[in-house]
């Protein structure tokens, strides 16, 4: 009776759009007016214990578990659990803050390494055919074409470093390569990437050597805390910022001055709230080990004090929603072959993670930043306009 009771209170003003849930007893409650567009059904209890410790633990481990089923789509039932003010994810009577994490070179590469090399063939599934895993850019009212938005992103992202052939990119946390290696071919750039991902770091150097690119392209197996004395004219860090944790953040941007030649511009891209910065318990234990997402105002104040100056900033959330209900999509389309590859937990738990970013992204609990960053007098060097940005 106490489990009904606390789940009714935790529940029944969750959601914007009416919900039914099945209790475990078999008996059945709809919370809000009209048909509901989405059952939760709970196949046993979930002490009140354990969410109360941490809801977003507690409740995602259970689906992830078969304890929970959910008919209807995740995305629209946690957007709508972000969009309500009275919701259980916004309230701060459930909120736990999660303990200081470390981020050593050690846990960091870790970190990297327990969630990227999972494998090559396991991200092909459902990524494009970039293998690009960040935020695509879509153009042209195109919503569909993946992989030609993940191009897009990429030249977008270069052109606004306005780059001038022969000079030197680095790019912090290259992936597979797709960005470093397009600003060799087609931008005339001398590239250096850096990954601590072993899986990554074999991908790209396999392609450096197939494409004959050994003269101008170059990746490393390294922390990019450890690359000396070399600067660079333009830097390039896409989805990285949120893995270096809260306590390394400004000295992530001290490292980005330190490799920034003098009237150099760098293109920082990251997850940002523009609420503030966050942990989220769930996807720090499963997803992403060490991950915080910074606030706005926490990244402006670190570009200011490591001495560089923000010439523009782009906000792309709707973009990122695009992206991951095309990777969801993908991924399900493939969802029995994952399933024989990783196990069903597992396929439970990235389904429920791309669904619940995606509703993040929607609700705007989250936000995706480019920020175009100079080191000397802001944009000394760019164009004095925008429009350059946007030039074939």
């Amino acid at each position: 009776m106490l489990e009904k009771t606390f789940y009714k209170s935790l529940l029944s003003h969750s959601f914007t759009i009416p919900v039914k849930v099945v209790y475990w007893d078999g008996k059945s409650a709809v919370y809000g007016n009209g048909e509901p567009q989405v059952t939760i059904t709970f196949k046993e209890k979930i002490p009140i214990r354990d969410v109360t410790k941490n809801a977003s633990i507690a409740l995602g481990e259970a689906y992830m578990d078969g304890k929970i089923m959910i008919d209807g789509s995740i995305q629209k039932l946690i957007e709508s659990a972000y969009e309500s003010a009275n919701s259980f994810m916004r309230s701060s009577k459930f909120r736990k803050f999660l303990p200081k994490q470390g981020h050593s070179e050690k846990e960091s590469q870790s970190d990297v390494q327990s969630h990227y090399d999972v494998g090559n063939d396991f991200y092909k599934l459902w990524l494009d055919d970039t293998i690009t895993y960040s935020c695509a850019y879509f153009t042209d009212g195109n919503r569909d074409n993946l992989t030609k938005a993940q191009e897009d992103k990429v030249h977008h992202i270069l052109k606004k470093l306005d780059p001038k052939p022969g000079k030197t990119l680095l790019d912090i946390g290259c992936g597979w390569g797709t960005l470093m290696l397009t600003a060799a071919k087609e931008y005339g750039l001398k590239v250096t990437g850096v990954t601590l991902s072993e899986e990554q770091y074999r991908f790209v150097m396999n392609r450096i050597e197939d494409e004959g690119l050994q003269d101008v392209a170059t990746v490393k197996l390294v922390d990019y805390r450890e690359l000396g004395d070399q600067t660079w004219d333009y830097i390039t860090s896409v989805g990285m910022f949120e893995h270096v944790g809260k306590e390394n953040l400004g000295l992530y941007f001290k490292d980005v001055n330190r490799y920034l030649k003098n009237n150099g511009v760098a293109l920082i891209h990251g997850i940002t709230r523009q609420q503030g910065g966050a942990y989220n318990g769930w996807i720090n234990k499963y997803i992403f080990p060490g991950g915080y997402i910074p606030g706005l105002e926490e990244m402006v104040g670190h570009i200011e004090e490591n001495r560089m100056q923000i010439a523009d900033m782009e906000m792309l959330r709707r973009h990122y929603q695009r992206t991951l209900e095309i990777w969801d999509a993908n991924f399900n389309a493939n969802r029995n072959q994952i399933q024989d590859m990783m196990g069903e937990r597992f396929t439970r738990m990235w389904d429920l993670y791309l669904q619940a970013c995606a509703a993040s992204f929607e609700s705007g609990n989250i936000d995706v930043i480019q920020f175009l960053i100079t080191k000397g007098a802001s944009g000394k060097n760019l164009p004095m306009t925008r429009d350059y940005m946007y030039q074939d």
